[in-house]
């Protein structure tokens, strides 16, 4: 479960976003507070994993805490949720260690996304041990950015190209399309169009699978030598 520390001035909206995280699964609010220093003093009493900050609090910037809690030792991550809109603070939040930054206002399936692409991210670097290769960082960082899809191809979706992606990665032995696509829930079409997408951009491999009646069946395991699958247009 990712515990999570809410911190807003504004009482009704700390509450929203309070009924906002607990509809979410995998997610559990540990205290909400109104001010910076109320903040601070919840993460000097107990550790959470993602605090969800706004920056416009009574007693000192959203940025200045986030400063402290480095300084302090805490290692929560944080999400910006603001109305601050000016470059220069984006810049900073990213400079302090903001991982995800939401623009109030927003809507309930907006704030789901941040926090479900949030707990991929979470899961993956929220383990011990060290990362397999360069892919699995790079797929742990991506998941960070907003999957609006606009780079993709039409008729590529950024979350099943994710799913597609899964189910190759634990496939040791290859998987056809037709086991794609039930693991994937999508039609067997969709699963093989998703697949020589990753094909031809060096994520996944293709060869024929002999030995059964009627025309061969193409089998797809990752690549030996994997790029990271751009999820932009090629």
């Amino acid at each position: 479960m990712i515990e999570v520390l809410v911190v807003e001035d504004d009482r009704l909206a700390a509450e929203a976003h309070r009924r906002y995280v607990e509809r979410v699964p995998g997610f559990a609010v540990v205290d909400v507070v109104h001010s910076g220093a109320e903040a601070l003093r919840v993460l000097d009493r107990r550790p959470v994993d993602l605090v969800l900050l706004d920056f416009y609090l009574p007693d000192r910037h959203g940025l200045e805490i986030c400063r402290r809690l480095r300084a302090a030792g805490h290692l929560a991550d944080v999400i910006a949720v603001t109305s601050a809109r000016d470059l220069a603070t984006v810049r900073s939040a990213v400079s302090v260690g903001v991982v995800q930054y939401l623009l109030k206002p927003f809507t309930f399936a907006t704030f789901r996304a941040k926090l479900e692409r949030y707990a991929r991210f979470h899961s993956t670097l929220g383990r011990p041990g060290e990362a397999t290769d360069q892919d699995e960082v790079d797929r742990a960082i991506a998941t960070l950015r907003s999957p609006d899809g606009s780079g993709l191809p039409k008729g590529v979706s950024a979350p099943t190209l994710e799913s597609v992606r899964e189910i190759l990665r634990h496939a040791e032995e290859g998987v056809t399309a037709e086991a794609t696509a039930k693991a994937a829930g999508v039609s067997r079409v969709t699963a093989r169009r998703y697949l020589e997408y990753l094909v031809d951009h060096g994520y996944a491999e293709r060869a024929p699978q002999y030995g059964q009646v009627g025309r061969p069946e193409l089998r797809y395991r990752r690549a030996t030598q994997t790029r990271s699958p751009r999820t932009e247009a090629p």
